[in-house]
């Protein structure tokens, strides 16, 4: 029974080698007997190149972006499951981030929010703070939005349109497909592998088989919903892209300061107030002399002057007995 359970556990491990092999395979790597094709029922089976090679005469935007023709591609497995990439030519999260000189900030938010709402996005993320400026209080805003890529493009001219002058403005794109297609042949070797796992569950003898085999598959099961978190994550990613916005306000125009008259009251009570102060100062210093200053310096004073005159008349009796 010992010999048969080891022989039994010796398998599962090398089959789970096996697929852990399989699933660290890079994504630009296929498979033997891995094929990628258009996704046209007549269209022969193509290699890898051929796709890399459709993709590379691809047009782009005005920003350098590929633009999307809606064809899809499929991934067929050495086991013959079909997986089909529902996504266009290439997977790429892109990024903006403007910076705008409007008019008024409150009217470009609502212009804002209107056009992402014409678009099918959404407000991630907004925040408003003010600044002084001489009398006015200025509005800044920043506001991050989520757009459906294909309207990538056409937010962001829109967006260039509420402004006095396009202060700043970059775009980034990201291009995700050979992580999901790495992702999608991970996830179809372990899912294959748990099915076989499963299989040996039936087969089991004892209970400790049975322990082994379901934490085997809890393990699984675990990296098969990581795998899933991070397709989806992506597959949010691109389809919707983030455009962040820095609205800030025109600086209204400052009134040149008029020039002042000469007024001789003015000047007058001006003398008046600095007359005042000097007296006051004085005042203020004899006061301190009398009431502080001489009580303080007095008695030390008077007890010097005694001791030198004592000295003094000492001095003078001895030149006198000489």
């Amino acid at each position: 029974m010992k010999t048969r359970s080891a022989l039994f556990t010796l398998l599962v491990a090398g089959m789970l080698v096996l697929a852990a092999c399989g699933a660290g395979a890079p994504a630009t790597e296929a498979p033997a007997g891995t094929e990628f094709y258009a996704n046209e029922p007549a269209a022969p089976a193509q290699p890898e190149s051929k796709v890399e090679e459709e993709i590379a005469g691809q047009s782009v935007d005005s920003i350098g972006f590929p633009i999307s023709d809606g064809t899809a591609y499929e991934v067929i497995s050495q086991s013959g499951d079909l997986t089909v990439l529902e996504r266009s030519n290439r997977m790429i999260v892109k990024n903006a981030d403007i910076r705008l000189l409007v008019e008024d900030t409150n009217t470009a938010i609502d212009r804002t929010t209107q056009i992402v709402g014409d678009a099918d996005g959404y407000i991630v993320s907004s925040r408003v703070w003010y600044q002084d400026y001489y009398e006015h209080q200025l509005k800044y805003a920043s506001v991050t939005l989520g757009v459906p890529v294909d309207e990538f493009e056409k937010v962001l001219s829109r967006l260039r349109g509420l402004a006095i002058e396009v202060r700043d403005e970059t775009a980034s794109g990201d291009d995700v497909t050979d992580q999901y297609v790495d992702l999608q042949s991970q996830l179809t070797n372990l899912e294959a592998t748990r099915e076989r796992v499963k299989s040996f569950l039936d087969d089991a003898k004892t209970v400790d088989e049975a322990l082994r085999i379901n934490q085997e598959l809890a393990s699984l099961e675990s990296q098969i919903e990581q795998i899933k978190g991070r397709m989806n994550y992506l597959n949010d990613r691109s389809a919707f892209s983030t455009i962040t916005i820095n609205f800030e306000p025109e600086y209204p125009e400052v009134p040149a300061p008029k020039p002042q008259t000469w007024n001789p009251g003015l000047v007058l009570q001006d003398a008046v107030k600095v007359l005042t102060t000097a007296y006051q100062g004085i005042a203020e210093f004899v006061i301190w002399l009398f009431v502080v200053i001489l009580p303080i310096l007095l008695p030390p004073a008077l007890i010097l002057w005694g001791l030198w005159k004592l000295v003094t008349r000492k001095t003078a009796k001895v030149i006198a007995d000489k």
